[in-house]
């Protein structure tokens, strides 16, 4: 059970309180002093501070100092302050000091329960993102905590102040272009723009004029000159993906502008000097295909003045975690859903493919399962692992197993009440807080009716 302090010295508040709040481990204090102990001692995630505390509990003092002291010794706590007045601008002035919320007396213990349950949900969804962020070089945007991400993110930092052209080398799906904007973000290029173009989507005979541009009446349709992807990146990064697939008669045009800095838009006679950073990536072997040449060498040898391999998802040990993680928070965020990790079986599942998509193919399955999950857990079964009966272990959670034995019975109970919360709580034999507490801990979507 989460610990929950509650800071009020009337003992009639705090029977009342402890009744209502009956999911909780509640830790007691009645004044100030005795409030930051408990805090130290116990280390909360929420608070309930009444504002009233003695010696003054006729005014909000002493309930703003501990507010205020609260804030400088544990700042993410949540503290949810309480007043027994009809004063709002104390109550704003807590909530511009750093307040949760606030609750304004006689105690009513539905709601009471609604705001501290969010209260827990919202400090633990706060919790795993800053362990993220601390783990995963999110700051950064290489996501990530294996040995060879820091090597990675070691070596952006170290080139990314710097002129040199960087050839990133990795599969498809590996975050080779996550890899380029980190370069640009860490360089002395962040205010000007950063432009990819991958050069395997384009068609051979549009990529030139999507590279270099073209003048008015070049060719037909061309009614204005256009800036090519190497002009509108004029200060920036230029990011070339897929460079290997560039045809063979382009690249001596490329290598010009590499050696050059100067580019001629198609069907135009001035030179146009362009001062870009130029990170290229591929998927394939261009040593190889120098050999065999269908690469020119002298452009391989301009673009790789540093080769920088991008390893596979599956040789990122844990990375495959926290990305996860990431990912759910963000789409969490983005549909609106209440899933806040992943079960056991789930986490199993997760470690033990093999991501032949990288990355790429992980968003994917995050992105479902965060639409599909219907709890707050996503499970293996959302991830579309299920049928692949010898890669996950069979979910045999006790605390799973009665989280979705619950969720059920409160629906169906629900459904028989025809949406009456009191009927519903009567049937499952529990009170209303408690039922609303279920509700609220297994993320149940009920249309309410208390008519």
């Amino acid at each position: 059970m989460e610990k929950l302090l509650i800071v009020d010295d009337d003992l009639g508040i705090q029977k009342q309180l402890k009744w209502s709040l009956s999911d909780y481990e509640v830790v007691f204090a009645g004044d100030r002093n005795e409030a930051i102990t408990a805090l130290r001692l116990h280390e909360p995630k929420v608070i309930l501070l009444d504002l009233g505390l003695p010696p003054d509990a006729d005014n909000a003092s002493e309930g703003l100092k501990a507010l205020q002291q609260i804030q400088s010794l544990a700042p993410f706590t949540k503290v949810i302050v309480v007043t027994g007045n009809d004063d709002h601008q104390v109550a704003l002035d807590a909530i511009n000091m750093g307040a949760y919320d606030f609750y304004q007396k006689p105690i009513d213990a539905d709601v009471i329960n609604v705001i501290v349950t969010r209260a827990f949900n919202l400090a633990a969804i706060e919790i795993e993102n800053r362990e993220i962020r601390e783990l995963g070089g999110v700051d950064s945007g290489i996501i990530g905590n294996s040995a060879v991400m820091d090597k990675l993110r070691n070596i952006v930092k170290r080139i990314a102040p710097t002129e040199i052209t960087a050839l990133l080398l990795g599969d498809s799906g590996t975050g080779k272009e996550v890899i380029a904007n980190a370069i640009h973000q860490q360089s002395n290029r962040t205010k000007k723009p950063f432009i990819a173009i991958n050069c395997a989507s384009i068609p051979e005979t549009l990529l030139e004029s999507e590279l270099f541009g073209f003048e008015k009446g070049a060719f037909t349709g061309a009614h204005k000159a256009t800036k090519g992807k190497i002009e509108m990146a004029q200060g920036g990064t230029l990011f070339l993906d897929e460079i290997g697939d560039m045809p063979f008669n382009l690249q001596a045009k490329l290598l010009r502008f590499l050696q050059e800095r100067v580019i001629e838009r198609i069907g135009g006679r001035q030179e146009i000097a362009v001062d870009v950073r130029v990170v290229c990536a591929t998927n394939q072997d261009l040593e190889q295909m120098v050999a065999d040449k269908t690469f020119r060498e002298d452009l391989y040898y301009r673009i790789s003045e540093i080769v920088i391999p991008i390893a596979p998802l599956k040789d990122r040990d844990v990375d495959v975690i926290i990305l996860a993680r990431y990912f759910l928070l963000q789409y969490a965020k983005d549909y609106k859903a209440k899933v806040k990790g992943f079960s056991d079986c789930a986490i199993n599942a997760l470690k033990k493919h093999s991501w032949p998509g990288n990355i790429r193919e992980l968003q994917n399955k995050i992105k479902s399962a965060t639409i599909m999950a219907s709890s707050a857990q996503v499970t293996a079964d959302d991830l579309g692992f299920i049928a692949d009966k010898d890669k996950v272990d069979l979910e045999l959670n006790l605390r799973v197993v009665r989280e979705r034995a619950e969720s059920k019975a409160i629906e169906q109970a629900f459904a028989l009440a025809h949406g009456n919360m009191s009927k519903t709580a009567q049937m499952l034999g529990v009170t209303r807080p408690t039922l609303y507490g279920l509700v609220d801990k297994h993320h149940i979507k009920l249309e309410l009716d208390e008519h």
